[in-house]
Parts: C-alpha cells; structure tokens; sequence
C-alpha cells in the first residue's frame, strides 16, 4: 500500500472539511467556498428590551413559565391596540402627545428571545445588569450636541441639528446600523454573500452596509454607518467597523467607537447576532449584546420605505419654530 503524501492529505482534508461540517449541520446550507450561507431575508423583531429592566436585576434568564406569560401579554397589547378608534372621542387636550402611527404599521414581534434554550430578559449580556455602562456626564459628546451648545444656536434652528431619522438620512433607531437592533417596523434585512463581500440591505430607509471580506479599514472620511471589514473564524463571521459618521449618535457612539459583529447560524433559519462596542468617551467598559434573526417564510420580500416621499415632517417641524419665533414675545 503506498503511503500518502502530505501534499495529498492536505488536499484531502481541505475537500473534505465544507462536507463534514454540511454534514453536521444539515440544515445549514453552504455557499461553494464552504462557508455558511447566509443570505436570504431575515428579521430581528422582537420585545425583549436592549437594557434590563430592574425587576430582574442581574437574572439574565426567564423560566417558561415567565417566557409564556410575558409573550402572552405581549400578544394581548396587541390586540387591544389593533382595535377600531371610537369616531365619537373627544378631541385630546392642546398640548398633548396625540400619537401617530395605528397599530396596523408596528412590527415589533411577540417574542422572547431564545438562544439555546436560554429566554433573555434583555439583549444585552454583559454586563452582568444588563445596562449600558456609559462613563459619567457622556451626554453632548456627538456633533449634533456640541452644534446645540454654540451660542445663539437653538434645536429646531436648521435641518442639521434634528435626529437623522427626521431628515431620511438613516434608519430610526439603530435599525440600520452597526449594531442592527430592532425598533417598531421594518425590521427586515436582505444580506448578500459573495467569497469578496457581505451586504446588507436595511428595510428601513433602504440602507445598505457592504462588508469587504479580508480587506483593511479606509477611514479617512466618516461614514454612514462606518467602514465595515470582515472575516470568517471557522463558520462565524466576524465584521469590525470603524469611522461612524460624527452625527450617528445612538448610545453615546462617536465617531471613535468601534463596533464588532458576530453572525453565527444556529440552524438554517436563524442566525444569532452578537455584537460589542467598545468606546471609552462613552463607555467605562466594553458591553455586548446577543439577537436573535429569524429567515423569513419562502416569498417573502422588501417593502418599499419611501421616507421622503410626501413627508412634510421635517419642514413642518422647521416651519413650526420659524412660526413660534414671530410670535409677540419670543425671543
């Protein structure tokens, strides 16, 4: 019998290694380099709150019992909410906060999320609390902040000192990114998966993020969403973005903090999302949240987010002030 080479055996072990792990995970299907593939469309809609809620302390976990009961609330909200308005109510006091959108935009999801077994009372997993651990006085280090501060400046004087949502300029929340979390509707994202490339189509807006592929970071200029690299650690992909835009703000970020992704498939039809941020203008310590994104049913698709089209929002608010400010006694 002739004794194999170790070229041979290299070779061997490289043809074979995307088939014992397909073989493992039959579920899992896997693109031609052997990686898991994750494309499709999926959706990270849930209620279970980013920060914990102090009834739970440092419990991470929800019994079943707790996990049934809280959905079953959920579910119940719902529908309440879904009810027809009375035509008869009387209108609500000037001043009051009136609402806007009925129940039949909110996606927001009735669960709880699971990850191995496990139901989660938040997203976030470390710290041990659950909360954010944002460094005393972090408030007022974005650019939108410090602009508000100038003197002479007021919130409502231009377009550039309103929240991005309001301008279309990103998805509300951080529904675009990174970290992608789930905020009242549209919580769907397309990802597309190349051997050179990730990308990620946001619902929302229509955001898109491209993650380079063993690439290194370009930051000379901010950007939407930061400059994405990624790279696979076994079946996980991992992605490092870098250079946030000054005014993408959520949670204290600035344009220093980094944000590192971890997208693992447990199954064919859900990928657990992990991601850190690390910023210590913000943050005392690095924290981390866990997500779960669900592939939706076969026929599934985008929706159109047409942000701009027809919405008088941002002049009307803008309109408002300059109406407000020509009224006797203002300043």
């Amino acid at each position: 019998m002739k004794k194999l080479t170790p070229a041979i055996i290299t070779l061997c072990i490289s043809l074979m290694a995307p088939l014992s792990a397909s073989a493992a995970d039959p579920d899992i299907r896997r693109t031609a380099d052997g990686k898991p593939d994750l494309q499709g469309i999926w959706s990270n809609a849930t209620q279970t709150p980013l920060q914990r809620p102090a009834e739970f302390g440092n419990i991470g976990f929800l019994t079943l019992d707790q996990k049934e009961a809280q959905e079953a609330r959920w579910r119940q909200v719902i529908s309440n909410r879904a009810q027809p308005s009375d035509p008869d109510r009387e209108a609500p006091n000037a001043g009051r906060n009136v609402g806007g959108y009925n129940n039949f935009w909110v996606d927001r999801g009735t669960d709880v999320i699971e990850i191995n077994g496990e139901y989660r009372t938040s997203i976030i997993v470390d710290p041990a609390d659950g909360q954010i651990p944002y460094v005393e006085n972090w408030r007022g280090k974005d650019l939108r902040s410090q602009l508000r501060t100038l003197p002479g400046v007021e919130p409502f004087d231009g377009p550039e000192l309103r929240p991005l949502g309001e301008r279309c300029l990103l998805a509300f929340g951080s529904s675009s990114g990174p970290p992608m979390m789930p905020v009242m509707y549209n919580n769907n994202y397309q990802i597309v998966q190349t051997p050179d490339y990730v990308m990620i189509l946001v619902e929302m807006v229509h955001d898109v993020r491209i993650i380079r592929i063993d690439d290194e970071h370009r930051t000379r200029l901010a950007k939407w969403m930061g400059d994405s690299i990624g790279h696979w650690e076994g079946d996980t992909l991992v992605v490092e973005t870098v250079g946030l835009h000054p005014y993408q703000s959520r949670w204290g970020l600035t344009e220093n903090t980094k944000v590192t992704e971890r997208f693992d498939m447990l199954s064919g039809n859900k990928i657990r999302y992990t991601f850190t941020l690390e910023d210590p203008a913000a943050y005392r310590r690095p924290w981390t949240g866990e997500i779960t994104m669900h592939r939706r049913p076969e026929g599934s698709g985008m929706y159109e987010y047409a942000c701009h089209e027809g919405n008088y929002a941002l002049p009307g608010i803008l309109g408002g002030a300059r109406r407000l400010e020509a009224e006797p006694g203002s300043n």
